[in-house]
């Protein structure tokens, strides 16, 4: 990250299918060595298994999982005096998206068994019903900011 001064937010275009900049975020998000048309065969054959096994459109469901993944406070460590403070502090929109995203990739890689794309599709219906590992995550680092609120007065 540069000292000198904020590095430029790229504009990202929107993807073939959905016409959705979100879309092509998680896509590029979860893409391993550069191969971004196997990430694309997997978001977009996990919207079809979504689509499918709730009947609505399959867009609509993964916003809405993603919504509800999305945190809206987090901890940051915080020195004074020499004791550390686990201060809360609010989520700029940028970060909450990304947050969300890498929880949800980072728990579907974690599910045992089937491809990838049945993994994904499992995780966002999961996160769809407020369910599943990538939504715990987002609880404990809502309890933990809500245990640390007697620190909320420290400010950065």
């Amino acid at each position: 990250m540069s000292r000198r001064t904020n590095a430029p937010v790229r504009e990202v275009l929107p993807d073939s299918i959905y016409n959705s900049t979100v879309v092509e975020k998680f896509i590029n998000r979860m893409m391993l060595d550069g191969k971004k048309s196997v990430s694309t065969r997997i978001l977009y054959d996990a919207m079809t298994i979504m689509g499918e096994k709730t009947g609505e459109a399959p867009l609509d469901v993964f916003t809405k999982a993603l919504e509800n993944v999305k945190p809206v406070v987090e901890v940051k460590s915080r020195r004074v005096g020499g004791a550390t403070y686990q201060v809360p502090t609010e989520i700029r929109e940028p970060r909450r998206e990304a947050l969300a995203m890498r929880w949800i990739i980072a728990a579907a890689r974690g599910r045992s068994g089937k491809s990838m794309s049945e993994k994904l599709a499992a995780e966002l219906l999961d996160a769809y019903a407020n369910t599943g590992s990538a939504f715990k995550k987002k609880e404990d680092m809502h309890r933990m900011a809500e245990a640390n609120k007697a620190f909320s007065h420290i400010r950065f």
